[in-house]
C-alpha cells in the first residue's frame, strides 16, 4: 500500500473512532460505484449522512477539509443518489459531511463540518 493510501486509511479510521464517540451508526466504509467513493457512510439519528474525509500531515496546502472542490462534491452527490437508491432507502434525510484531519508526531486534529455543501 502506497504512503497517500496509508495516509487516506489512517484518516479515516480516526473519523470512524470520533464518529462512533459521537453516536454516529457506521453503515459504509468507502463506498464505491463507477462514479466515485464515498469514505463513510453513516447514520445520526434519522438522518443518513456521507462522509469525506481529507487527510494531511500538514497545512502546506491549505486546512483538508477545503480540499472538497465542485467535482469532487458532484461525484459525491452521485454516488450518494447510487447508494440511496441501491439500499432502496426512499426519500430519507441525508447531508453530506467533510471531515478534515492534519496529523503531527504528537496528535491528530480533527475538523468536522456537519453539512458543508448542499444535498
Amino acid at each position: 500500500m502506497g504512503r497517500t493510501l496509508e495516509l487516506g486509511k489512517w484518516g479515516e479510521d480516526i473519523a470512524v473512532a470520533y464518529l462512533r464517540r459521537k453516536g454516529y451508526i457506521i453503515l459504509e466504509r468507502n463506498y464505491r460505484t463507477r462514479n466515485g467513493e464515498i469514505d463513510i457512510v453513516t447514520r445520526e439519528r434519522k438522518t443518513f449522512v456521507f462522509v469525506e474525509v481529507k487527510t494531511a500531515k500538514s497545512r502546506s496546502f491549505g486546512p483538508p477539509q477545503c480540499w472538497v472542490d465542485r467535482r469532487k462534491r458532484a461525484h459525491l452527490l452521485r454516488t450518494a443518489v447510487a447508494y440511496m437508491t441501491e439500499k432502496r432507502v426512499g426519500e430519507a434525510n441525508c447531508r453530506f459531511d467533510v471531515i478534515g484531519i492534519v496529523l503531527t508526531e504528537k496528535r491528530a486534529k480533527l475538523t468536522h463540518i456537519k453539512d458543508a455543501f448542499p444535498a
